[in-house]
């Protein structure tokens, strides 16, 4: 090899060296740069609007258990941060800040969300991204997606069990009253497919859009139905002015008692200048619990965030589920959501109201639950509790898969390809 190859030679090997160099120098940089990147947890949630007497009390659960979380040094060695978006309310706005989160502030993972029409509106998109929604609140099931882990009860735990109660000791004579929207609908289902199996009745059906006030055509109907119990799916404020109106035209709990699936402490401390005393709800969690775990939970949550720690149903949920989402985390090394997904599922955590477990199938909880009874300080009182937890069953074997998703694809083309009916024509 002559002098000039020699020369040509030890440059390039000069020229490789110094690219091999960079490449190592960028790819540490990168390292170090997503090593220290806060976790990032996004919120959806409404701050403004009919749900959000129910929704704000997602705030201080999830900072709390955040909180909790960075105290004890974060997940692999980084900090867990939290972006809140508020959903308005709004299916529209919950489908964009769910954008949002995802694309623009990248965020690991989403907790959050309340009303089924929110939830089915946000579905696609987390699909789309393959991304993670841990979904705190009770809904109707007829869904099970790889990319939600559904924190909350379903029908087979919530509805079947009052059900068995109110005809074993009240009577078989059902009235149904809801939210437009495809829960209360779909649950009602589900209702008058299990009704049919018990021999009962439903006397009655009425449905008022989300953030309606106005309850004067319900309350005749009931009146004249004269049911034994109400089974109640109204959502948010709605609830105020439906037992204000039933307390106004002289029907009482004693009388005609209300179950309600979507009311806790949070919703009842609202209600004050309103008689409740008697009517009953059906939640997995009651801020009364007398366990030590359940004294813990409460002393922690109002130690930080005083009078907005008011627990609640899902709001036990959205922070047992933040819990869980760490603990896949930390089983996954890692918290891109391909390899926390794996672990999602198959999981279990002692929460205040017991042992909340995650089905590896379904992606469902099995959850204890509880009848209780409203008391003259407007708490709840436990006046039944299943010994076990309950297992879910997110399609009722009343009909067949087939059939409930037919159902759904109705509501949905019949609302216009929504899933509620609009409210500004």
């Amino acid at each position: 090899m002559n002098n000039h190859n020699k020369i040509f030679a030890a440059k390039n090997m000069i020229w490789v060296s110094i690219v091999f160099l960079i490449t190592i120098v960028a790819a540490y940089s990168y390292y170090i740069h997503w090593s220290n990147r806060p976790i990032k947890v996004g919120l959806m949630v409404s701050k403004i609007g009919n749900m959000a007497v129910s929704e704000k009390g997602f705030i201080p659960a999830t900072r709390l258990a955040i909180a909790e979380i960075n105290e004890r040094g974060g997940l692999l060695g980084r900090k867990v941060e939290l972006i809140v978006r508020d959903g308005k309310s709004d299916p529209k706005v919950f489908s964009q800040i769910a954008k949002e989160l995802i694309e623009e502030n990248r965020v690991d993972v989403v907790v959050g969300c309340w009303t089924s029409s929110c939830r089915k509106s946000v579905l696609p998109i987390f699909e789309e991204h393959n991304h993670l929604l841990y979904y705190p609140s009770q809904y109707e099931g007829l869904e099970s997606s790889k990319n939600i882990i559904y924190l909350g009860s379903i029908p087979n735990q919530q509805v079947t069990p009052a059900l068995e109660w109110v005809f074993s000791k009240l009577g078989k004579k059902i009235y149904l009253v809801g939210s437009d929207y495809v829960y209360p609908r779909a649950v009602n289902q589900i209702i008058k497919d299990q009704t049919i199996q018990f021999r009962g009745n439903i006397v009655g059906e009425h449905y008022i859009p989300l953030g309606g006030t106005d309850f004067s055509s319900v309350i005749e109907d009931i009146k004249q139905a004269k049911p034994d119990a109400i089974f109640n799916t109204i959502n948010g404020t709605s609830n105020r002015y439906f037992f204000k109106a039933m307390r106004q035209s002289g029907i009482a709990p004693k009388d005609i008692p209300t179950f309600s699936f979507s009311i806790s402490e949070r919703e009842l401390a609202t209600y004050s200048d309103i008689e409740m005393s008697g009517d009953f709800v059906v939640l997995s969690y009651l801020q009364n619990l007398k366990t030590p775990q359940n004294r813990d939970f409460i002393r922690r949550l109002s130690s930080e965030f005083g009078k907005e720690s008011i627990a609640g149903d899902t709001i036990e949920a959205i922070y047992l589920g933040v819990h869980l989402w760490a603990k896949a985390v930390v089983a996954a090394n890692s918290s891109q959501v391909d390899q926390v997904r794996k672990y999602a599922s198959g999981k279990s955590i002692q929460g205040a109201s017991g042992m909340l477990y995650i089905e590896e199938e379904t992606q469902h909880s099995w959850k204890y639950m509880h009848i209780a009874k409203i008391n003259e300080n407007n708490l709840l009182e436990s006046a039944w509790r299943s010994k076990v937890p309950i297992a879910p069953t997110p399609f009722p074997a009343t009909r067949t898969r087939q059939q409930w998703q037919q159902y759904l694809d109705e509501l949905y083309k019949g609302w216009g390809n929504r899933w509620q009916p609009r409210t500004d024509k």
